[in-house]
């Protein structure tokens, strides 16, 4: 059997693309001195190996990793993180074993629902969070009472949502049900509960919010408590994505 020939990389990418942490996170481990290559510390930035070095984290072989992104629906009743201090139910609770070890990109609180990607990528974790990009996501959004064109242009302007923190979304009314109202919103920033706050604000509290689409990413072909895997060809249609994104903003 024909042997893999080795490869230089830089070290906080070899961690990350071994699905252990993101690269920024990577840099931070190896500031701290937690990184060891062939047994000796590693506290450069920029630091060149080889694919046949071993590497360990806070004593923890890293090795690569097959990495793995699905598309999921998410329910309503269960939180996003891995583990929950408070006993809530996590999503982890009701996803079978085999996807247990993927990370979602981004949240989605309690009472929503809609669109979660979930990857062991770090890479891809730490692009879609980067300062410099700002992925659109889509949300469905029914709303207590009638919002009117002057409450969609306050969001459109920015809301403060906390102290000195000013949250904006651009939105359009879909339909009036009875007394609420039925909104499509796109947000740019990743708040926590951002359009709950914002509509809050406004004296219109949120009934039900669903994510539709975070970029090219949309729950096509998905039922509710449903994922499904994504095929190399969709995963590198989101990365060139990133890319157009990051460029276009520098």
């Amino acid at each position: 059997m024909k042997k893999e020939k080795a490869q230089k990389v830089r070290l906080n990418k070899y961690i990350a693309s071994c699905g252990f942490c993101s690269r920024r996170k990577a840099d931070e481990y190896i500031e701290a001195g937690k990184v060891r290559v062939n047994g000796e510390v590693v506290t450069e930035l920029g630091c060149i190996i080889s694919t046949k070095d071993r590497v360990m984290v806070h004593n923890q072989i890293v090795k690569p990793a097959v990495l793995t992104y699905i598309r999921y629906y998410k329910p309503a009743g269960y939180i996003t993180t891995m583990d929950d201090e408070k006993g809530r139910k996590t999503i982890y609770d009701i996803l079978p074993e085999e996807v247990q070890n993927l990370k979602p990109i981004g949240r989605l609180d309690k009472d929503s629902t809609g669109l979660l990607i979930l990857t062991n990528d770090g890479d891809m974790i730490n692009a879609f969070a980067h300062p410099s990009v700002h992925v659109p996501k889509i949300y469905r959004v029914c709303a207590q009472g009638k919002l009117t064109l002057n409450d969609l242009v306050l969001m459109e302007k920015g809301i403060e949502i906390e102290k000195g923190q000013i949250a904006y979304a651009l939105a359009r009314i879909i339909e009036i049900e009875g007394k609420n109202t039925v909104l499509e919103m796109v947000l740019h920033q990743g708040l926590n509960r951002q359009i709950r706050k914002m509509l809050d604000s406004l004296g219109h509290p949120v009934i039900s919010l669903k994510r539709l689409s975070m970029g090219p990413v949309d729950l096509q072909g998905l039922k509710k408590g449903q994922f499904k895997y994504m095929k190399p060809k969709q995963v590198q249609e989101i990365k060139n994505y990133l890319k157009k994104l990051e460029k276009a903003k520098s």
